[in-house]
């Protein structure tokens, strides 16, 4: 293998064969191919991309270069979901609790906040002790056990996705369609998953803000499910808006605790059944999203689902007393109420101007170095088409200091925008990918 020849073919538009992609990858991984020529091949590829061959290689490679999850012999159904970024998105919190109280097993790994987007795992660990660096022999027999783990992608899975991401995000090749889609499908892969279900998000705070980008990557996620037994199904959904109220970390695991005792804002209980329906039919325990979501309503009115959130966070080292007293998470502070300036109609929540907020406020990273404070951020009950009233309550800031609060303030004025005239947000669930084909909701 002669790497730089490696690089000029894809910078030429030539393909590159499975062979070749394997073993560069895992030559990558071991530590005999540089940064610096990987980053080189990867910026070729963010021009000319990988066609649906070279895409399925480079996956199969990142999963040979590390240890999957053997839940094989599980007599459960295992489904996990993935949600593509976005802002207040805790959906997963509620989604794998109450999966799992219903029967199938969840193997939920997750990742940390990215860009302006929030992570699962920094939301999950500002509940006290909570540990998301589970070894797969420990997520393993969790879900054994407990029937869902919620964990990091460790050192031992999937490390040459690991280090490419990292030379990804560091180089400006982030947003390539088939980097993306192997990526993500390399870690569920090696989930030994029965089924995935996907959610795409759509809009200005979305990392492909293009429909048909949002489309092509579902559909590219959907193929390599396949070439691996794994059915998956997308739906696309809203981001040109926060989904829920809450965003920032502690402040989204109570909205998620909320949302399992039955309560909450409706579109983030919308957004949480579609796609736990299209879960609990993929686990063939629904025969119809109809019966599914009928099964979810009985287990958060039962208290079912809640209990099996406590379950997880008492396994996996949590304060599971959080529970039922949300105030045992971190509490900023000083807080402050944001007001209208004026009557009208409110015209835009800007996702990516409000995720940003959230990380000056510290409830994110500029680098991987810092230190994320988890009780930062913002609770927004205030939706595009509302109408408000001068002097009304739009937004409450969460922050460490009255300077801070001054700082989301600031964020606010720029993000949440009064007009004379209703706008027209987004669908909430716009479109359902399958391998068939696309099938649009709205």
């Amino acid at each position: 293998m002669i790497v730089p020849r490696l690089i000029e073919r894809k910078r030429d538009g030539e393909r590159l064969e499975a062979r070749e992609l394997r073993e560069l990858v895992l030559a990558y991984a071991a530590g005999k191919v540089p940064d610096y020529q990987m980053a080189a091949l990867l910026m070729a590829i963010y021009f000319r991309g990988l066609d649906r061959t070279e895409m399925n290689a480079l996956m199969d490679a990142m999963l040979e270069s590390g240890k999957r999850l053997d839940l094989s012999r599980l007599p459960m159904p295992r489904i996990d979901k993935h949600s593509t970024g976005g802002v207040g998105d805790k959906v997963s919190i509620i989604l794998a609790p109450l999966v799992a109280s219903l029967g199938v097993g969840v193997p939920m790994m997750s990742g940390r906040g990215l860009g302006h987007t929030g992570g699962t795992l920094d939301k999950l660990e500002s509940i006290p002790g909570f540990r998301t660096a589970l070894t797969p022999s420990e997520a393993e027999k969790q879900v054994a056990r407990i029937g869902c783990a919620m964990l990091s992608q460790t050192a031992e899975i999937v490390p040459a996705d690991r280090k490419i991401y990292a030379l990804r995000d560091a180089t400006a090749t982030v947003e390539v369609i088939p980097l993306i889609a192997a990526s993500i499908m390399s870690k569920k892969i090696a989930e030994s998953l029965t089924g995935l279900v996907l959610d795409i998000k759509r809009g200005s705070g979305s990392f492909l803000p293009k429909l048909d980008d949002e489309l092509e990557l579902a559909q590219a996620m959907i193929d390599l499910g396949a070439q691996h037994a794994c059915p998956v199904v997308a739906l696309v959904t809203a981001m040109d808006r926060p989904l829920g109220h809450a965003c920032g970390n502690a402040l989204e695991v109570a909205e998620a605790i909320t949302v399992l005792k039955g309560a909450g804002p409706p579109d983030l209980i919308e957004v949480t059944y579609a796609l736990g329906a299209e879960m609990l039919v993929l686990a063939t325990l629904a025969s119809t999203r109809e019966g599914a979501r009928a099964m979810m309503d009985a287990a958060i009115g039962s208290g079912k689902a809640l209990r099996k959130f406590e379950e997880i966070v008492n396994a996996q080292g949590g304060d599971k007393a959080v529970v039922n007293d949300p105030l045992r998470l971190p509490q900023a502070r000083h807080r402050s109420e944001f007001v209208s300036k004026r009557a009208g109609v409110v015209q835009t929540v800007d996702p990516r101007a409000i995720g940003y907020g959230v990380i000056e406020l510290g409830g994110g990273r500029r680098n991987m170095e810092e230190s994320v404070d988890p009780s930062v951020g913002f609770v927004i009950t205030s939706k595009p088409a509302d109408h408000v009233a001068k002097g009304q309550v739009l937004a409450t800031i969460h922050a460490r200091s009255k300077t801070d609060l001054e700082t989301g303030r600031s964020v606010l004025e720029r993000a949440i925008v009064i007009s004379d005239a209703a706008p027209s947000p987004l669908p909430l669930i716009s479109h359902r990918v399958t391998l068939r084909g696309v099938q649009a909701l709205a």
